[in-house]
């Protein structure tokens, strides 16, 4: 009885182990305009995928601050040949990428002092500008 229940599960493990597969190749989002941490998204060209919020500290909206903040995304780029390469955005900032530049335009939502934001609540707007 117990060898039946060991290869009634052979298949189970093997059907998890391939949605795990399926969703590492998820396809990617056809623009950066509302991208979630860990979605791929094709942004004017490069395939990029925010991973990772490294800072938010900008100054909530139902409060005063001296300095408005910041907020830094741990990113990966997601090359023609399949590698992986890391860099980092910041809010406002354009960084080199590819054969031109990527920026992040905007993080949603606003920041609020009586609420704490999770991973899950992040959505980010990109833009890419090539190289000539």
């Amino acid at each position: 009885m117990q060898n039946i229940t060991r290869l009634s599960a052979i298949p189970l493990a093997l059907l998890l182990l391939s949605g795990c597969a399926a969703n590492s190749q998820q396809t990617p989002l056809q623009d950066g305009s509302d991208v979630a941490l860990g979605q791929k998204a094709m942004v004017d060209g490069p395939i990029v995928q925010p991973v990772e919020v490294l800072e938010d500290s900008r100054c909530p909206m139902n409060a005063r601050c001296i300095w408005a903040g910041r907020v830094r995304v741990k990113m990966i780029w997601w090359r023609g040949n399949g590698e992986k390469q890391p860099f980092e955005v910041t809010l406002g900032e354009s960084t080199p990428l590819a054969d031109g530049a990527i920026r992040l335009e905007s993080v949603r939502p606003e920041k609020m002092t009586n609420v704490t934001l999770k991973p899950s609540d992040y959505r980010f707007s990109f833009r890419f500008d090539g190289g000539m």
